[in-house]
Order: structure tokens, then C-alpha cells, then sequence
């Protein structure tokens, strides 16, 4: 790697790859650590027509909690929600599986409306950032439709009905990517990956199955990593043989994935320069191949959030010294 692309430490782009919840908190401490200076790029596998709405659960998860609206009781959703609008439609014998708040309601509405109207997604979530007061770039994977569908015990299901309906209980037997061969990433998302001044590429701790591999599913994506002129740093989503939130452990043991920090490392084999593990896990280091950061990585609070993004930035900032010192290349 060329000294020259490398930006000077502690300045430039920083882009994270994420999914929800876990994903979107550890985004909150990036914002607040580089503002304008990060891009977000954010699965849409999750995104489907409900009621005749566009729903973009991941993306909205991302844009309430750096917008400081988002729920945190229930984890989803935005804060002093009422449910008007869900208890008239389950009277009506309605499908109120998937619940909408009466806040939540006018993004979708909103959304679906540009959307018909031909405005892009990546369009649309840049004015809702902008609306919100959110400086970092909110971006869609991609702007053609992705739409992840799971083999299950209980045959096909599409991403919300297994996730939602059925609350994970089906067994996974695999994954696809619907759409994913024809997408392509959008022209902002190549724009990051690609900025000469780039900083770091994180892989946030986001389910690496159902919120990762979306995004590395779309053409020209895995590519632009293993080429980025920056540190690819992922960070574990288990700690002590179990995953913070959602079914990531359980997928992982259905489909024959120990639930380990180092089975991380190697499902994202030949995109990684480091990886970010928690304490607990600490006795892993040893057992993996490449650099790798110890540190608490529980996001309890927006402390933890903001003290994790401290801890993966000055981790990239050690990796891209190294990287720019030939005797000391980090090798993928």
C-alpha cells in the first residue's frame, strides 16, 4: 500500500457497513466521533411492501438513532410512538404482524410516495438526514431491489416473515439474496469506498448473515473492499459464545457455524486487516489469523458506543501505520 493514499492519522472518510440495532449503535459513537466525515452504508435485504408501503427497517433503525428519536425500550421503531393506526387495523382483521407506529407511518408514507414519484432511495434517505439534522451520510447498498429469503423448516420465507412473523423460530437451512446478480451498488456508495481519503472500513457488529452479507452480495462491493486504500476492520457480534441481540448464534449453529470470534474472522476471510473482539473473548486472540483489538465491546449506553468507536478508530489508525510500512504490511 502507498504511503501517499493514506490519510494522516485521526483525519478522514470513515465508511461502516451495518444492519440494525447493533450496527446503528455503534454508528451513533462514530457520528459523534467524525460527523460529516462518515458514510453509512446500510443493508436493504430487510426492505418489503407492507399495506402497500415501502419499509426500510434497516435503514430507519439507522436514521432514528442518529437522529436521537429512536426507541429504545423496544429496541425498533421511533420514541413516544402511539399505535392508532395498528389497533383500527387489527379490528378491521387486518395484517398487524409488522407494527407501524403513527410516527413511524409518514417516513413510509413519505418514502413510498418519492419512490413512485421515480426520486432514488439513496435520494429520498439523504433528505430524511438532512431533515433529522444527521450529518453523516445515510446510504443505501444499493438502489436496485435486494431482498433476502431464507430456507427454513417451514419452507421459503421472506427476511420479515422469518425475522417478524415467525420470530426466528423456523430453522435456517441457507440464505439468498434475491436481485442481488442484476444490483449495483449507488454511485455514493462507490464514491466512499473509493475516496482518497479514506480512513477505515468497518464491518459493524451486525448479524454477518442476514446483515452483512447483503451488502457484500451486491456486484462490485467485495471488490471495492479488497481493494480499499484503508484498513477493512471488522468487529465481532459475539461475545462469550452468544450474540447481543437477534438470531445471529442461532443461525450460526443451524447452519454448522460455531458461535466463535474466530468463525467471524474467517466468514469474512480475505476481506479483513483486523478484528475487534470483547474482553470475555480475549482467550481467542491466539486461535486467530491477523491483527486483532481486545476491548469491551458491550454498547450499553452512549458512552459505550462512543468509547468502541474510539477503540476501532485508533485500531485502524495502528493498522494503516503498519500498512504504509512495508516491513510492516498487513496482509489479507
Amino acid at each position: 500500500m502507498k504511503t501517499e493514499l493514506l490519510p494522516e492519522a485521526g483525519k478522514g472518510r470513515v465508511v461502516a457497513l451495518c444492519g440494525g440495532v447493533g450496527g446503528a449503535k455503534l454508528a451513533l459513537g462514530l457520528s459523534r466521533l467524525v460527523g460529516a466525515d462518515l458514510s453509512l452504508v446500510v443493508n436493504t435485504g430487510d426492505d418489503f411492501e407492507h399495506l402497500g408501503l415501502s419499509i426500510s427497517p434497516d435503514l430507519d433503525t439507522v436514521l432514528y438513532t442518529l437522529g436521537g428519536i429512536a426507541n429504545k425500550e423496544l429496541g425498533w421503531g421511533r420514541a413516544d410512538e402511539s399505535w392508532n393506526f395498528m389497533q383500527a387495523l387489527a379490528h378491521l382483521g387486518g395484517e398487524a404482524w409488522f407494527q407501524l407506529g403513527d410516527r413511524d407511518l409518514a417516513l413510509h408514507v413519505e418514502r413510498t410516495h418519492q419512490l413512485r414519484a421515480g426520486r432514488s432511495l439513496t435520494d429520498f434517505m439523504a433528505g430524511a438526514a438532512r431533515a433529522h439534522g444527521i450529518t453523516a451520510s445515510i446510504l443505501p447498498m444499493s438502489d436496485d431491489p435486494i431482498r433476502t429469503t431464507l430456507t427454513t423448516s417451514e419452507g421459503q420465507l421472506p427476511f420479515q416473515r422469518y425475522f417478524v412473523e415467525r420470530r426466528c423460530a423456523p430453522t435456517v437451512h441457507g440464505i439468498a439474496f434475491e436481485g442481488a446478480s442484476s444490483a449495483r451498488p449507488s454511485a455514493p456508495v462507490v464514491e466512499a469506498l473509493q475516496a482518497p481519503d479514506l480512513r477505515a472500513v468497518i464491518l459493524c457488529p451486525s448479524n454477518p448473515f442476514l446483515s452483512i452479507d447483503p451488502i457484500l452480495a451486491t456486484p462490485g462491493i467485495r471488490a471495492l473492499l479488497e481493494q480499499a486504500a484503508a484498513p477493512v476492520i471488522a468487529v465481532s457480534p459475539i461475545i462469550g459464545g452468544a450474540a447481543v441481540k437477534g438470531p445471529t448464534a442461532k443461525i450460526m449453529a443451524e447452519l454448522g457455524v460455531p458461535a466463535t470470534s474466530r468463525a467471524i474472522a474467517q466468514h469474512y476471510e480475505g476481506l479483513l486487516d483486523g478484528l475487534v473482539i470483547d474482553d470475555v473473548d480475549a482467550g481467542e486472540r491466539g486461535t486467530i489469523d491477523g491483527p486483532v483489538h481486545v476491548t469491551p465491546t458491550l454498547m450499553k449506553t452512549d458512552e459505550d458506543r462512543e468509547h468502541l468507536a474510539r477503540e476501532v478508530l485508533r485500531f485502524a489508525d495502528s493498522l494503516r501505520t503498519a500498512m504504509a510500512n512495508p516491513t510492516r504490511a498487513v496482509a489479507r
